[in-house]
């Protein structure tokens, strides 16, 4: 009998382990790549892959944008870990202390779409009028703002305003905005995670985060739309247009970030935890050592 290659044994064993731990799954449609970007699910780009309702653009020149109410914004990175994006904020009008959206007033996230700002934001207003003192935010002398004006040319035109002021974005008055206007301040820009101590040189480029809520299970007409061995189409009790999802079943759970229905994992210890994947790995090397001493005899 002819013997088996050693580089086959070692492939079966891993199939056979691989086989012993992998989840009973099966993903959302996913979206194909915008360019060389990967689009992570929820996200959509088009109606027929991922979340329709995480809806995002892939332009003709392969850039990634995020749509507001009145506006479009380049996308910068995604985290889909974290359920994150960073888009890229407006630009200062050449010489002028005025972003290029204030004609739309700034950034407006639609609130009934599963966006919003987060509070890792840290928002520069510039050119602000004296209604902004009677604002939370800090407008003082020794507001970051002024730090950013000083050392970073562009804005430097703002020394010219009434006043700046620096705050935290994702409260309740901003997870959906950040404004420019007339009444108000005519330029801002925002960094992420930025930690004040730092230089401006230092600073992380100007970026604005939005996190999305975890989606829902698929939307479904009928059974045809889910995989039978997974879920079932069923309605959605929190429904009041009675809507349909494709819920999990036989003991599997949703996974929001991969969009799949899947083994509940409880077990964190990569050896195995004492059951049928420690047992189907000890067995898998047994064999492995049989046949290795059935070749070398």
């Amino acid at each position: 009998m002819e013997a088996t290659p050693p580089t086959l044994l070692l492939f079966l064993l891993s199939s056979l382990i691989f086989l012993s731990r992998a989840p009973h799954v099966t993903p959302a449609t996913p979206c194909p790549p915008c360019g060389r970007t990967t689009v992570p699910f929820p996200l959509s780009t088009t109606p027929t892959c991922g979340d329709p309702a995480y809806k995002i653009r892939c332009t003709a020149s392969n850039t990634l944008v995020f749509d507001t109410l009145n506006n479009s914004y380049p996308i910068e990175s995604i985290n889909p870990k974290s359920q994150r994006l960073v888009i890229r904020p407006a630009a200062l009008v050449t010489n002028t202390c005025v972003t290029t959206d204030k004609i739309h007033q700034g950034i407006q996230l639609n609130n009934t779409l599963p966006f919003n700002i987060t509070s890792s934001n840290t928002i520069v207003y510039l050119n602000c009028t004296k209604e902004l003192l009677l604002s939370p935010l800090n407008c003082t002398s020794s507001s970051l703002c002024h730090t950013y004006i000083n050392a970073t040319a562009s804005a430097s035109v703002c020394n010219n305003g009434p006043l700046c002021c620096t705050f935290r974005a994702g409260g309740s008055s901003n997870s959906y905005m950040i404004r420019v206007r007339d009444v108000g301040c005519s330029a801002y820009s925002s960094f992420v995670n930025l930690n004040p101590v730092l230089p401006v040189n230092r600073w992380p480029q100007p970026g604005l985060e939005i996190q999305w809520q975890s989606p829902r299970e698929t939307v479904c007409a009928s059974q045809k739309d889910c995989d039978s061995a997974t879920s079932a189409c069923g309605p959605d009790p929190t429904s009041e247009s009675g809507i349909k999802r494709c819920f999990c079943i036989n003991d599997l759970v949703w996974d929001p970030i991969n969009g799949v229905c899947a083994k509940k994992v409880t077990c964190q210890d990569p050896n195995g935890c004492g059951g049928t994947d420690r047992t189907a790995l000890i067995a898998g090397i047994d064999v492995l050592h049989k046949l290795q001493s059935e070749m070398s005899s």
